[in-house]
């Protein structure tokens, strides 16, 4: 029989708040966190808004020196894995470290050094170029530094399947929990690279919106949707072998019950017109949780604000759900965040626990319009109503779709 497998811990580091508390407070209000770019100039830029983590320091979250080692994203991903380490209550030092591993994804890495050190090359030669440069800017620091700041010396993974990132990372830490690889996993996402490179790159692809207005910039689902909008940041949870966090008297958020991934083999950007890969996703999370479509009332779309993104993930909720995808809630936590690329999901899973712990479904803030073909419901208000289960997509570049699936616990 397969483990069991529960949220105990979340810590969160966003561009509408530092902590778990004041991101959900934030989201209940309906907050928006775009406003003109500030980490760079952005004269000669057609996009001018970002969705920026505000008021952060990596020094208050750890020591001064590790934080001098780290880039951004780094940072971003040990100050909210120290927070979920608090929030669930484990002692380490009573643990086998060894049965604790970390799976927390960024899609780029640090774009910042890449472009610091770039710079040094082309102004200064090759020898000036930092010692360090190549283990601040690769990916998997951020699980890797996790795992040195909290002593995890179990299976430490980085995921990286673009904007699928942080909904991977959580899955795969859910099945090294289930098959016995681990007892208690740190998993999800960091981003940060709202930089030159960073949004030059992403208008090029003509992904951005150019909107410069922060209350209009980012509308998933809505008609006159234009783009994402380039957020930050970092979400992990603590995921936890059911009878290991029952032993020690843990508090339990909600069980992680589904976990299902396909890939478009489509395009490298576009997602698959029809929608069958992101629907397949869908369908697998359920099937692995063994729960009837009809017992789905919310999602957590991917909901971009692209023009394909919303059309073609409105189509895959249709083709997984049939006449039931009516009833159902979706919304975009996108709407208030921006995009946070490989944060996403993790973020957006954080958001799927509190929304079934409180009884409440935020609104997709900013939808007004709708469109022609895109006519589920995309929570243009709020909803007070019980959330049983909470299905969270995420589809990447590359044709990468993951969809988890979690439960409401109640005490037996």
């Amino acid at each position: 029989m397969m483990r069991r497998v529960v949220v105990t811990g979340m810590g969160a580091i966003t561009p509408i708040g530092l902590n778990v508390d004041s991101f959900w407070q934030s989201v209940r209000a309906g907050k928006i966190g775009f406003a003109p770019i500030t980490h760079f100039d952005t004269t000669g830029y057609k996009n001018h808004i970002a969705a920026e983590v505000k008021g952060f320091e990596g020094k208050d979250y750890m020591d001064f020196k590790a934080a001098k080692r780290m880039e951004l994203f780094s940072q971003y991903a040990v100050a909210a894995a120290k927070e979920a380490l608090a929030d669930s209550g484990l002692t380490l030092d009573q643990e086998d470290a060894y049965r604790i591993g970390t799976a927390i994804g960024s899609g780029i890495g640090s774009l910042q050094a890449v472009e610091r050190e770039y710079k040094k090359i082309f102004e200064k030669g090759p020898s000036r170029v930092n010692p360090l440069f190549v283990p601040m800017m690769i990916s998997n620091m951020a699980a890797g530094n996790v795992s040195i700041q909290l002593g995890l010396k179990g299976k430490s993974i980085n995921v990286v399947t673009a904007c699928a990132t942080g909904t991977n990372s959580i899955g795969e830490a859910f099945r090294s929990i289930q098959y016995g690889d681990a007892d208690v996993m740190f998993a999800g996402g960091t981003e940060s690279c709202i930089t030159p490179t960073g949004i030059a790159g992403f208008h090029a692809l003509t992904a951005l919106s150019q909107v410069g207005d922060p209350a209009k910039c980012s509308l998933p689902f809505d008609k006159n949707r234009s783009g994402f909008v380039m957020g930050e940041g970092a979400g992990v949870l603590v995921l936890e072998e059911l009878e290991h966090a029952k032993n020690r008297g843990a508090h339990i958020y909600a069980e992680l019950v589904g976990y299902g991934c396909s890939s478009d083999a489509y395009h490298i950007t576009s997602p698959a017109e029809n929608g069958a890969g992101a629907a397949r996703a869908m369908v697998n999370a359920l099937a692995d949780a063994q729960v009837a479509p009809e017992k789905i009332t919310y999602i957590n779309a991917h909901g971009t604000a692209t023009h394909h993104n919303d059309l073609f993930e409105t189509r895959a909720i249709k083709l997984a759900f049939g006449e039931h995808a009516a009833d159902l809630k979706v919304n975009s936590t996108k709407s208030m965040i921006g995009h946070l690329l490989g944060a996403a999901g993790a973020v957006e899973a954080i958001v799927c626990v509190k929304q079934m712990e409180e009884g409440y479904i935020h609104a997709t803030v900013g939808y007004e319009t709708p469109d022609e073909e895109l006519d589920l419901d995309y929570c243009q208000t709020a909803y007070e109503e019980a959330v049983p289960y909470a299905l969270s997509n995420s589809l990447g570049f590359g044709g990468h779709n993951a969809s988890l699936l979690f439960s409401r616990w109640e005490e037996m």
